[in-house]
């Protein structure tokens, strides 16, 4: 502080020093001429100085700090580190504004920041596809004018937030938001969003499995249940009745049998560990076997035709194979009127292996096809029961086409029949032989 009254003060005294020589030496008003005229030079220079100050100020930039002398190139000096200081605090501030953005932008749940009037300061992208926000142009605007859903707007208003609010957007009724507020700071408050999309589809099917095996098993057990009771209660068995209840009895066990076998099937199928026991699958002798097992399902009620090109071995598990085909072929046979066609074939269709079972039986109407691979989805909810179906036959052939990389594809026409294909990916495709013909009936 010393050091810049001495530098501050120097030029005056120095002048001061020298107008009193000139007035030794000559008269007082050389003197006071000197000292004023040093004055004036000193006050226009530093007006000078802070007129480029002051120009600078209204464009404050580091590369344009003025220069100047003395005590005015110091002052210029520490501004310029000043600015440099200022710039690298705006870019660490930019860049950790930027690195929470990206954290926020990577969170799995939708974060608006509300404050005390319900106005949205901030939120971050998944945030604004869920409540179709836009941080532009929606910064400070009432979250209860963009989202107007009446138990959204009541959520806020009551002010109980300890359990989340599940909502369904009115612009997506199919997605599925659960929202939570959180309060922090100074009355301001945490929106966030979660979809649960998911998850309330996996409750919906569980619910809807759960309702459909208690339905599927509570027919037979009452069947069966009854004629044991009527067995019980009569004192002199005619061999006749018994025999026809011990026949209805078995014909329901069978079937309770069946339906727990294809949910074992289609559990074991759905556990991402169970691993793909995979080998080399002659298909010829594939084919042959679910081509024989479908003309002793048929018992001759029908005609049963193959059509097999060429001899392939495909890389894949031939339990689950003969499984699919043989649930494609058992569709065919029950959902065929007697006196139908049944036809399989086993080909290469655009260098891609395809097996396909197609008949002239009642066909599907175009609605119902995207559903046929839901479990115990039925088109009419009597036929697959009268059919001795378990409703799971086309869920279990969808996931072990999805377990090879195949696709299942579906052709159906009500009234003229339909065909089930298996198009499975080329590379499974171990060898092959010349094409021929070969035609069964």
């Amino acid at each position: 502080m010393r050091e810049f009254w001495l530098r501050a003060i120097g030029p005056i005294l120095l002048n001061a020093t020298f107008a009193l020589l000139l007035y030794g030496l000559f008269t007082i008003r050389v003197g006071l001429v000197w000292m004023i005229g040093a004055l004036l030079w000193l006050l226009g220079r530093y007006a000078w100085q802070l007129f480029k100050l002051e120009r600078w100020l209204r464009d404050a930039r580091l590369e344009n700090v003025p220069e100047g002398q003395g005590l005015w190139e110091e002052t210029y000096s520490r501004l310029y580190e000043m600015m440099q200081q200022h710039q690298r605090t705006k870019q660490e501030l930019a860049a950790q504004v930027k690195y929470i953005e990206q954290a926020t932008a990577a969170l799995p749940e939708g974060v608006a920041i509300l404050n005390a009037a319900q106005r949205i300061e901030w939120c971050n992208p998944l945030a604004e596809a869920h409540f179709g926000l836009n941080m532009r142009q929606d910064t400070l605007q009432d979250i209860t004018y963009l989202v107007r859903q009446p138990e959204f707007i009541d959520y806020l208003q009551a002010g109980h937030f300890d359990q989340p609010l599940v909502l369904r957007p009115n612009r997506n009724d199919d997605q599925v938001l659960s929202i939570k507020l959180v309060r922090y700071g100074d009355n301001k408050r945490l929106l966030i969003s979660r979809d649960i999309t998911q998850l309330e589809r996996i409750e919906t099917m569980r619910r809807d499995f759960v309702a459909n095996v208690s339905h599927e098993l509570r027919t037979p057990l009452t069947v069966v249940g009854g004629f044991v009771e009527n067995l019980l209660d009569m004192e002199h068995l005619d061999p006749e009745q018994t025999q026809h209840a011990l026949r209805l009895v078995a014909e329901q066990t069978r079937r309770m049998g069946h339906l727990v076998a294809d949910l074992l099937t289609l559990s074991r199928l759905e556990n991402e560990q169970t691993p793909l026991n995979e080998s080399e699958v002659d298909m010829e002798a594939l084919v042959q076997e679910v081509y024989r097992d479908g003309h002793l399902l048929s018992g001759g009620r029908h005609t049963l035709n193959l059509q097999y090109g060429g001899m392939l071995r495909l890389r894949g598990c031939r339990e689950e194979l003969r499984s699919a085909f043989g649930n494609l072929v058992s569709n065919a046979v029950r959902y065929t009127p007697e006196g139908g066609e049944i036809t399989l074939h086993w080909e290469m269709r655009a260098d891609t292996p395809l097996f396909t079972v197609s008949d002239n039986g009642i066909g599907i109407a175009a609605s119902d096809i995207p559903r046929l691979t839901e479990r115990f989805y039925r088109v009419e909810h009597s036929r697959s029961r009268e059919t001795g179906g378990t409703g799971l036959g086309l869920a279990i052939v969808q996931r072990i086409a999805l377990r090879h990389q195949a696709k299942l594809e579906i052709l159906s026409e009500e009234g003229r029949g339909s065909a089930f294909s298996l198009r499975f990916p080329a590379h499974r495709v171990l060898a092959s032989t010349p094409t021929r013909a070969l035609a069964q009936s």
